[in-house]
């Protein structure tokens, strides 16, 4: 099971290129596929969202939030910030719920390397 972001979903339907692409195609065709609640209100964020893929992304089986999980991530996005790195809110929710499910992140947003050494798994890797 893997979580993907916002960014590869958008590079996934522009019809883009890379691994992350690839992966995201693997993940969907085995059901491997979850969505960060936060990354499908980004994505439905979108007025320009065609139905058709708000349709789609809708049927991608959510991370469920657990228990603590605002408390959480709260203090995950305050420490990271506490060492001077940009650390979106959304962001932050993502990388929680991906920690919550122990599960790494599919994306190709580079600012989730920051939550590396807080236990976020990032495929594909990011330095």
């Amino acid at each position: 099971m893997i979580a993907v972001d916002t960014s590869s979903w958008i590079a996934f339907f522009a019809g883009e290129r890379g691994a992350d692409v690839e992966a995201l195609v693997l993940a969907m065709s085995s059901e491997q596929a979850r969505m960060p609640p936060a990354a499908l209100s980004e994505l439905l964020s979108d007025p320009k969202l065609p139905s058709a893929i708000a349709d789609e992304l809708k049927r991608v089986p959510l991370l469920p939030v657990v228990e603590g999980y605002w408390e959480r991530a709260g203090l995950l996005r305050a420490a990271l910030l506490s060492t001077r790195r940009k650390a979106h809110l959304a962001d932050a929710l993502i990388a929680q719920s991906c920690l919550d499910h122990a599960v790494p992140l599919l994306t190709r947003d580079a600012d989730f390397r920051h939550f590396r050494p807080f236990g976020l798994e990032l495929l594909p890797l990011l330095q």
